[in-house]
């Protein structure tokens, strides 16, 4: 899978807590009167992928929020899903493969939400790439 530095949220980002994707990706301004949304017309591949599997936690609920400004003050959740433990091995994909349709404000981040024991490994990329991976 290819990942662009541009729209990477999560390098091997190891999850030990309660947190926010280390980086956020700013779909840029847009012209007052204009409606923005990524998620509609064409889908926008993304990926998100444990790359080293987690000790300890219950289960991580990952969250994709935007908001209108970079503190993420007032996020609004797009997509969120819960994945427990027994399936934060390494190589897991976690779903959507897409940009959600909700997508509509300026800043985009994952969020990711520990429940249980603090881990002490376990690590995520995940960004918007080039296209789906099929193995079909």
């Amino acid at each position: 899978m290819i990942f662009d530095m541009q729209t990477l949220l999560s390098d091997a980002q190891a999850i030990t807590a309660t947190a926010a994707s280390t980086n956020i990706i700013d779909l840029g301004p847009i012209n007052s009167g204009f409606a923005r949304d990524i998620g509609k017309g064409k889908p926008i591949p993304l990926r998100i992928q444990v790359v080293e599997a987690f000790n300890n936690l219950t289960s991580l609920t990952i969250a994709l929020q935007v908001d209108d400004n970079t503190g993420f003050a007032s996020p609004k959740t797009v997509w969120s899903q819960v994945v427990v433990l027994a399936d934060l091995i390494a190589g897991k994909v976690i779903v959507p493969e897409w940009v959600l349709r909700g997508t509509d404000e300026r800043y985009m981040r994952l969020n990711y939400t520990v429940t249980g024991t603090a881990p002490t490994t376990g690590k995520i990329t995940a960004g918007v790439v080039m296209g789906a991976q099929s193995n079909g």
